[in-house]
C-alpha cells in the first residue's frame, strides 16, 4: 500500500527566508531532532555553496557514528552537470539528491530570457541525473521548479525521461503557491499514473494552502499508485509567505476526517517532539510561534468562551481534536527570576563548569586543558549565533567536540 513520507527542507528552504538564518549548530540541532521524530529526510543544505562544505561533511560524519541513527541527509543543487561535479568535490560522500531546474514557460521566458528551450530542460536534467549516479549518489530526486505553473504533458515527459536516466522521485513544486487542493490533487494523481515514480509535494503558502495542497496532492499521488513525499518546513519558515509547516501536516495527515485510513504516513512519527522543535527552530531563527499555530501556538489548546470551557472541562473531545500531551505540551516552564549564569562569548571556566554542571557534564574528570577546549568552541558557538546555546547544543559540543570544531570552522577563498 502507498504511504506519505516526510522530506523536511527547513535546513535548505527555509534558510532561504529573506532577513534570517540558521548557524550551522543550529542547523545541526534540527537535524538531530528531525531524526529523533522519524522524519524520512532532511535536505540539509546546499553542497555546492563553500561555507557549507564543513557542515554538510560533519553531519554526514554524526550519521557514520550512529549520531544521526535513521534519517537521510540529502543536498540540493541546480540539476546542471556543473553542479554534480562540484558537489561530489567538496562533498565526496554525499548519498541523497535534489536536482532542481525551472520547467514552466513564464520561467523559460522570465528567468531563461529565452535562452533554453523544453527540450535543453529535459536535456540539463537527464544528463545531470547521470552524472549524479555515476558519482555514487544513492537517490536522485528530479525537480520541476513551478511545476503548478507548467502545462501538464511536459511535466510527465520531464518525469518518464527523469525515471528513465535513474532518478528516484519526481518532485513537483508549487514554487509560488498557485495550485488550490483541486488542481494539485488532479496534476498529482495524473503524473503518478503516467510516470508511474514516486512523487514529492513541495508547496508555497503565498496564499495560504501549503498545507492543504500538500495533504490533496499526496492524495493524488497515492489515488495514481504511488508513495507520496511532503516537503515540509518547522513552523512553515520559508521564502515570502512561507512553506508546508511540518507539524501542521502530520496533524492533518494523521487527525483529518476519514484520511489516515487510507492514506497513511510511513514509519513512526514521534510527535511528543512536536513542541520542542517548534520551540528551538523558533528561537534559533528569531521567530515567533504565532498563537494560533496549529498544536503548538500559545493559543492552540485554550479556551476563554464559557461555553467552551464548560465543555472542554467536561470532556476535552468537546473543542480538541487532540490532547496537547501528545504534542510535548503541558510540563511547566522554568524561569531563571534570580541570579544566572550564562555562557557566552566572554565565559570564563568557572562560571562554565557551574552551567555545565548543572546538564550533569563534570569536568572534575577531564584535564583542565580538555575543559577549556569546550570552553573555546561554545565561545564560538555563541560568536556565530549571537545569541546564548540551549542545553542541547551545550550538550552536544561536550559530547562532540570535534565534531562541533568542524561546525564552527570555515575557510573563506583567498
Amino acid at each position: 500500500m502507498p504511504k506519505i513520507f516526510l522530506i523536511d527542507v527547513t535546513n535548505r528552504d527555509g534558510v532561504q527566508t529573506a532577513k534570517l538564518g540558521l548557524s550551522k549548530l543550529e542547523k545541526t540541532l534540527i537535524n538531530i531532532y528531525l531524526d529523533a521524530m522519524g522524519i524520512f529526510q532532511s535536505e540539509f543544505g546546499f553542497p555546492t555553496t563553500r561555507h557549507e562544505t564543513n557542515y554538510l561533511q560533519a553531519n554526514l560524519e554524526l550519521v557514520d557514528m550512529g549520531v544521526l541513527k535513521h534519517i537521510r541527509l540529502a543536498g540540493w543543487i541546480r540539476a546542471i552537470v556543473e553542479d554534480v561535479e562540484t558537489t561530489f568535490q567538496l562533498v565526496p560522500n554525499i548519498k541523497h539528491l535534489n536536482l532542481s531546474i525551472s520547467t514552466s514557460d513564464q520561467m523559460l521566458t522570465g528567468k531563461f530570457q529565452g535562452k533554453k528551450k523544453k527540450s535543453d530542460v529535459i536535456k540539463d536534467m537527464t544528463e545531470a541525473v547521470k552524472c549524479a549516479r555515476t558519482c555514487g549518489a544513492e537517490s536522485i530526486g528530479a525537480n520541476a521548479e513551478d511545476a503548478s505553473r507548467t502545462e501538464l504533458n511536459f511535466l510527465v515527459e520531464f518525469g518518464l525521461a527523469a525515471k528513465e536516466c535513474g532518478a528516484d522521485r519526481f518532485r513537483y513544486c508549487d514554487t509560488l503557491g498557485y495550485d488550490n487542493p483541486f488542481t494539485i490533487y488532479e496534476s498529482a494523481r495524473i503524473l503518478a499514473e503516467k510516470v508511474g515514480m514516486p512523487i514529492e509535494l513541495h508547496c508555497h503558502s503565498d496564499l495560504g494552502m501549503a498545507v492543504a495542497n500538500s495533504i490533496a496532492g499526496a492524495k493524488g499521488v497515492i489515488d495514481g499508485g504511488q508513495d507520496a513525499y511532503i516537503n515540509t518546513t518547522i513552523n512553515g519558515i520559508g521564502e515570502r509567505a512561507g512553506n508546508a509547516d511540518l507539524i501542521a501536516v502530520i496533524l492533518a495527515a494523521t487527525k483529518s476526517k476519514c484520511f489516515a485510513e487510507k492514506y497513511p504516513l510511513g514509519g513512526e512519527i514521534k510527535l511528543k517532539l512536536a513542541s520542542k522543535i517548534a520551540k528551538f527552530t523558533s528561537y534559533a531563527f528569531d521567530v515567533p510561534i504565532p498563537i494560533n499555530q496549529p498544536g503548538v501556538g500559545a493559543n492552540a489548546f485554550a479556551h476563554a468562551s464559557g461555553i467552551h470551557a464548560d465543555g472542554v472541562l467536561k470532556d476535552p473531545g468537546n473543542y480538541e481534536l487532540y490532547g496537547y500531551e501528545e504534542l510535548g505540551r503541558g510540563d511547566p516552564i522554568k524561569v531563571e527570576t534570580g541570579r544566572e549564569i550564562i555562557t557566552g562569548q566572554y565565559s570564563g571556566i568557572s562560571g562554565f563548569s557551574h552551567v555545565m554542571g548543572k546538564l550533569d557534564v563534570s569536568f572534575q574528570n577531564k584535564s583542565r586543558n580538555e575543559a577549556n577546549e569546550i570552553l573555546e568552541l561554545v565561545r564560538y558557538a555563541n560568536v556565530e549565533s549571537h545569541k546564548p546555546l540551549v542545553e542541547d547544543e551545550l550538550q552536544f559540543i561536550a559530547d562532540y567536540p570535534e565534531i562541533a570544531k568542524k561546525l564552527l570552522t570555515m575557510t573563506p577563498l583567498e
